[in-house]
This record gives structure tokens, sequence and C-alpha cells, in this order.
């Protein structure tokens, strides 16, 4: 018997939407790490009652995303370098689980592989001296590519606010140096081994881009704390 087409609609709760826009913010830098946020201010800019956005930013706070100081209210949270390292352990925890199921679901990967192979192209054309936010932008679209594929609904709601975490990281560290011939090579390998199937090169060309992506994260702050 075939599926009925009557199924019951989902639609996104209030909270939901607040949350989903809070956390947009955050990580455009409309909020920076450290800023507080009041909640008089935050529902008259959206147009909501405080219940919903109450329960939107205990969200926020439970993803990490928010501090709640007693006494003094929320917090956008500070990215600590084991904050960093942290992050990049989970992403690669969940972009790898994410790409062997693509490979599990495709052999050669090859659909995803081609999506993927054309945001590389994508940054690649952005040349020297190219916009950082816009480059960073790309890099990220081909994480959220490649966990799309996987078709998880699980892996995508954990990777969303690990993206967020990361535009953070990048925002509080004001733009890491980052050669763009590396990144769009890291990312050219990651893509081969999906479009491949080859599971050993995806371990290792996914393993050495997160690695490098850290180092260049913390190498500022390092420097800074050798200046003091």
């Amino acid at each position: 018997m075939p599926a009925s087409s009557l199924e019951p609609l989902h639609q996104e709760s209030t909270p939901s939407i607040i949350a989903r826009k809070i956390r947009t913010a955050i990580g455009n830098g409309e909020f920076e790490p450290g800023t507080q946020l009041g909640e008089a201010d935050l529902a008259g800019r959206l147009g909501v009652s405080r219940g919903p956005l109450r329960e939107a930013m205990q969200r926020l706070t439970q993803e990490g995303l928010l501090i709640s100081i007693r006494n003094r209210g929320l917090f956008v949270v500070e990215p600590t370098p084991a904050d960093i390292s942290d992050i990049y352990l989970t992403r690669t925890a969940v972009e790898r689980g994410a790409a062997l199921k693509i490979i599990e679901l495709d052999r050669t990967g090859s659909e995803a592989g081609a999506e993927l192979l054309a945001i590389v192209e994508k940054m690649a054309a952005l040349g020297p001296g190219s916009d950082p936010a816009e480059l960073s932008l790309i890099d990220l679209s081909f994480h959220e590519a490649m966990v799309r594929w996987a078709s998880s609904k699980r892996l995508t709601r954990i990777h969303r606010t690990l993206v967020t975490e990361t535009r953070m990281c990048l925002v509080a560290l004001e733009q890491a140096e980052y050669s763009l011939q590396h990144r769009v090579d890291e990312h050219r390998h990651i893509a081969e081994a999906i479009l491949a199937g080859d599971v050993p090169a995806l371990h290792r060309a996914l393993a050495e881009h997160m690695d490098s992506a850290i180092a260049q994260l913390l190498e500022p702050l390092a420097d800074g704390a050798g200046t003091d």
C-alpha cells in the first residue's frame, strides 16, 4: 500500500526560530564573544515576548553558545584555546562520520564528491587577496554540504552548533592567517577521497585539514601569550 501523502505537518516552534536567529547572529559576529545579551533589547528587536525568548536562550546555553553568570546575566561565550581544540576534535568526529556514511551510501561518493569539488573550485576562484569573510563562508559551506549529504538529522543538528562555534573562533581571533592554496588543496583532497570512496585517504585528508586549522587558530593566541 503506498504511503499516505497526508502526513502530519511539522511546524517550527517560535523558540526554535528565535534560537536560530540568535545563533546566526552569533555566527556572523553581530554578537561578538563576551557580549551580554539583554532580554528586553532582544525581545524588542525580534518582536517577541520574553517567554519564548527565554526558552530559546536556554537552548543556546545548553548548546554552549551562551553562558549564564549569576547576578550578571547571559553572555556569548569566549572560546579558549582548549575550547578551540575541542571544537575541532568534535568536528572531526562528526565530519568523518558523515563522510563515511556518504561512501557507504554510494561507494564512489559521486554526487557528493562532485558538489564538494565545485565548492573547492569556487574557493580557488577567489584568488589571493580575497575577502577573508567570503573565503570562510565558502570554506564552511563545504563542510556543511558534506554533512548534509550524509542525510542524518542528528549529525546535521550537532554540526550546526559546531559551525557557529567555528565562526566565533574566527571572529575572536580576527581571522587567522591561512594560505588560500593550502585551504584549497586540503579541501580538494577531502572531496577527491569521497569521490573515490577511498577511506584511508579520507582519514588522512580530514585529519591533516583539521590539524592545520587548529594550528592556524591557536598561533595568534600563543604569540599573544609570549608578549606578556
